[in-house]
């Protein structure tokens, strides 16, 4: 057994006293998760679907049990081992709860509930608290795959307004550089996953294998034959041009793309006189499309000035905007690379008459690291027990941040069938249950039941989420 395969042992330690803190009476408990604000006025939700296949879906034994009591007697912590065989010997083991969420690659406005916990046994409330730790770290994929969709935005704004082909250009606009900077392969995966709801390029392996295994994808992304710093420079300085000319020959036929990072002396001479000269005849005739890489230097100067030398060298051509188009090559811009970047960079070389066609980026640490659970304020709360047989809003509201103020009740989140608004609205206490409320006229139901006491209602495709995150837009009244 992997030395973390155990569910009870998915948490902080704090949690295994909880379930001895609540009132007397106590019987049912519900949680909702939140982005209470942050960097992007609105999130794309991703990633419950596969924490849920990959923690919930299988059941805890006693064996399980056995190990997390004695760890947590020699930590410190009581442990409620009657409570958790109880659930292996009446549930066989699977946890007691209900789980509903917006449909992932919904973009839905911060400060609403995106999904909530609620348990099902009243002889196992304290569960959904337990679980804390473990569901909310759907912050991370949520996070990425919100930074990503806000990276496409500003991409497609540009493609519209430069290129003759803006949605068959968008998909591979954004590559995925992130792997080798994140804390582990299962973080890559993950947040490698997060990123291919938006974008079709990826260097991420991870990925692709979280995107099979879990959202019915065979190959959720694409990549192209690439030089690095090493393959390059083991030629030498002065046989600069012969890696060069090897790339050609290994990799460049009609139609194909290579792409060949050009920095690691002076990427303005590798142009004009590599690039440009010496090189140039065999371009054009290999059919293929070369893409230049710069890897160092300011992005937004370096990437202008390295268009407008092989915009010398190789021409262009004026699309039906009126942007020019080069000719045979390309540049793909991957250091220094963040959500600001990508947008100054598109504005210098469109205000100089090129089309976004020209330009593509990659994307690493600001991507898959440069970001933790306060990027979006990312909260998992509960907001409702049940006491003594009536239900009862819980919720903070510290003097000392009211940004911390939690929301109150058990909640649905609505969706208007005509504007598209969202609305997170409370259930009437002495509802029977979240679907017995009435809705507002013209508003429906905005989540679904996901899981339901071990067992997955909602087994969505990568493909039927990247079509929900594509169809939203910034521009769309329900996402102010």
């Amino acid at each position: 057994m992997h030395y973390l395969d155990n569910l009870l042992l998915n948490t902080d330690s704090y949690k295994a006293s909880h379930w001895l803190q609540y009132p007397p009476g106590t019987d049912a408990t519900f949680f909702y998760v939140e982005s209470r604000g942050g960097h992007y006025d609105r999130t794309l939700f991703f990633g419950l679907q596969a924490l849920l296949k990959d923690y919930l879906a299988k059941p805890i034994t006693h064996a399980d049990i056995d190990v997390a009591r004695d760890l947590f007697a020699a930590h410190g912590e009581p442990f409620n081992e009657a409570g958790w065989r109880y659930i292996v010997d009446t549930h066989g083991g699977l946890l007691p709860i209900r789980i509903r969420a917006v449909p992932e690659g919904t973009v839905v406005p911060v400060h609403n509930a995106l999904m909530t916990i609620e348990s099902t046994d009243p002889q196992a409330f304290w569960v959904p608290s337990y679980l804390e730790t473990m569901l909310l770290r759907v912050w991370y994929p949520v996070t990425v795959a919100t930074t990503s969709w806000h990276a496409k935005q500003t991409i497609r704004q540009y493609l519209e307004r430069t290129s003759d082909d803006p949605e068959g250009q968008l998909p591979f606009k954004l590559h995925d550089f992130g792997s080798r900077g994140v804390s582990s392969l299962e973080s890559a995966a993950i947040g490698g996953a997060a990123h291919l709801v938006n974008f079709l390029g990826t260097d991420t392996v991870s990925a692709l294998l979280y995107a099979r295994a879990f959202y019915h994808e065979a190959m959720a992304g694409y990549s192209i034959p690439a030089a690095e710093h090493s393959t390059i420079t083991s030629w030498g300085r002065d046989n600069e041009v012969e890696a060069y000319r090897n790339m050609l020959a290994r990799f460049a036929s009609p139609g194909a793309l290579v792409a060949v990072v050009s920095d690691s002396y002076d990427i303005f001479h590798a142009i004009t006189r590599h690039w440009g000269t010496t090189l140039r005849e065999q371009v054009i005739a290999s059919g293929a499309t070369v893409v230049i890489r710069p890897d160092s230097g300011d992005p937004v100067a370096v990437v202008l000035q390295c268009l407008q030398l092989l915009d010398d060298a190789f021409g262009h051509v004026v699309n039906g905007k009126g942007y020019k188009v080069l000719n045979h090559v390309r540049v793909i811009q991957g250091d220094g690379v963040n959500p600001t970047s990508i947008g100054q960079i598109l504005a210098s070389i469109t205000d100089a008459g090129y089309a976004a066609d020209n330009v593509a980026f990659g994307m690493g640490g600001a991507l898959l690291q440069r970001l933790d659970r306060d990027t979006q304020k990312f909260a998992l709360k509960c907001s409702a027990a049940r006491v003594d047989g009536k239900w009862i809003d819980v919720y903070k509201d510290p003097v000392t941040d009211s940004g911390k103020q939690s929301k109150r009740g058990r909640m649905r989140l609505l969706r208007h069938r005509e504007y598209g608004q969202f609305r997170t609205v409370s259930v009437p206490a002495d509802a029977e249950s979240l679907t017995a409320a009435g809705l507002p006229p013209g508003y429906e139901d905005a989540m679904v039941t996901v899981w339901e006491n071990g067992q997955l209602l909602q087994d969505d495709t990568l493909a039927a989420i990247r079509s929900r995150a594509d169809d939203a837009r910034l521009t769309d009244t329900s996402n102010r």
